[in-house]
């Protein structure tokens, strides 16, 4: 990762106009089909919340804003991305995870079972300080229609939060909601990215 100057990127105007705001994240809700989803985490012994990990990473690789973030004052650009995950840990509370995204889906199951148990086992954080990180949060017991994330002024990475999935007669659906810093990206390219959530979706 490195710092870069915003007024040599894209986001030179974002930056300038959303750096110093009170309140600059922003979020979107998208209900999601995840009946392919589901098809392919049974057939192949696969955990949902890795699968939606996997995708969201998947999907974010393709849209080039993920890669640029805006630390403290700066703006740093990264080479790789994460998908964080909270998982419950052997106190009884919950800890934070960060698996490094691959392409190779079977790698980077082998990587989220790892970390993940690591994590439980340990009840320590596991962060990746050199990858733009994604959060997510999943709430899988429980049927909520959406979540705003709380912006703390410390970390401004991209979030999606979901609860559990409804099933149809025809199709499972998922209301996802994801917030990302204005700086970082706009509506559009957010927007972008949950289409190309859902095409990855699709795919398996």
């Amino acid at each position: 990762m490195i710092e870069v100057n915003p007024k040599d990127t894209p986001r030179a105007y974002a930056f300038e106009m959303w750096m110093k705001a009170p309140m600059p994240m922003v979020t979107f809700f998208k209900t999601l089909d995840v009946s392919r989803l589901i098809k392919a985490g049974k057939k192949n012994g696969l955990k949902f919340n890795m699968l939606m990990c996997w995708c969201v990473g998947k999907a974010a690789s393709r849209v080039k804003e993920f890669f640029m973030l805006p630390v403290g004052d700066k703006l740093i650009q990264y080479d790789t991305l994460a998908v964080n995950t909270i998982v419950a840990n052997s106190q009884g509370e919950v800890s934070s995870c960060d698996i490094p995204f691959s392409n190779d889906l079977s790698k980077f199951n082998a990587d989220y079972l790892r970390l993940t148990r690591q994590v439980a086992d340990t009840s320590e954080n596991h962060d990746l300080i050199d990858s733009m990180v994604i959060g997510t949060s999943a709430l899988a017991q429980f049927d909520i229609d959406g979540a705003v994330g709380m912006y703390s002024g410390v970390f401004n990475n991209p979030f999606m939060i979901w609860g559990r999935y409804r099933k149809g007669w025809f199709k499972t659906t998922l209301t996802v909601s994801f917030q990302f810093h204005h700086t970082q990206m706009d509506g559009a390219h957010a927007a972008r990215f949950l289409d190309l959530l859902q095409k990855e979706i699709n795919k398996l």
